[in-house]
């Protein structure tokens, strides 16, 4: 059940802009 590229690369990228919003909510 290896996750796709397309699946990580959506993982990767809310997990990118969560941590930016957290960062700039600073």
């Amino acid at each position: 059940m290896a996750p796709t590229i397309r699946e990580v690369a959506e993982m990767a990228g809310v997990s990118i802009t969560t941590v930016s919003f957290v960062l700039n909510d600073k």
